[in-house]
């Protein structure tokens, strides 16, 4: 029998199958955003995600330790977010500045007047809130979204890593302690 089918998946390996896992999904949650006009940034259309982006690496640590010798260091557990953190935010950006520059291209300007109303909800003054919408303005380029959200991605994914590492990780007893 061939040796590479016995030997375990690798951090790379169990983060790049869940990331794109976890890319997929985001693609899919992005779209059903998208078509009811939900915001992306605050309420359900940002803690949902969270919880998708939580649940998964607790998967995919589960899959490491399952498929494994059973353990899972801090750094490997911290491993396995950092790539699947990668592959979901390239791909998941990438279909969101696919999707803005080519598909539903008022999509920024939606997502603008729900951030304005938001704004005038918490009494903010009409310059305050032309300010706002100036700088945000800055930002809403479809390439410029995408280095955000793969930079944005990969960092919220490895803090959501190094927390649920503390609890998911099951060290080696044969190993000496660092």
């Amino acid at each position: 029998m061939n040796e590479e089918l016995l030997s375990p998946p690798t951090t790379r390996e169990t983060g790049i199958r869940y990331g794109a896992v976890l890319g997929l999904i985001s693609i899919l949650y992005f779209i059903f955003l998208a078509m009811y006009r939900i915001d992306t940034t605050q309420g359900i259309g940002r803690w949902a995600s969270v919880i998708f982006n939580v649940a998964l690496l607790v998967l995919a640590h589960q899959y490491y330790k399952k498929s494994g010798d059973g353990y899972m260091s801090y750094g490997e557990g911290i491993l396995i977010a950092f790539w699947m953190a990668l592959v979901s935010s390239v791909l998941s950006s990438a279909f969101m500045a696919v999707y803005i520059e080519f598909i539903d291209t008022d999509f920024m300007d939606v997502m603008s007047d729900l951030q304005r109303q938001a704004m005038e909800e918490q009494e903010l003054s009409d310059e305050q809130i032309d300010q706002a919408m100036k700088f945000m303005k800055k930002f809403q380029s479809p390439w410029i979204l995408f280095s955000f959200g793969v930079v944005g991605g990969v960092v919220s994914q490895v803090v959501f890593g190094l927390i649920a590492t503390i609890f998911t990780k099951k060290p080696d007893p044969n190993m000496p302690a660092a």
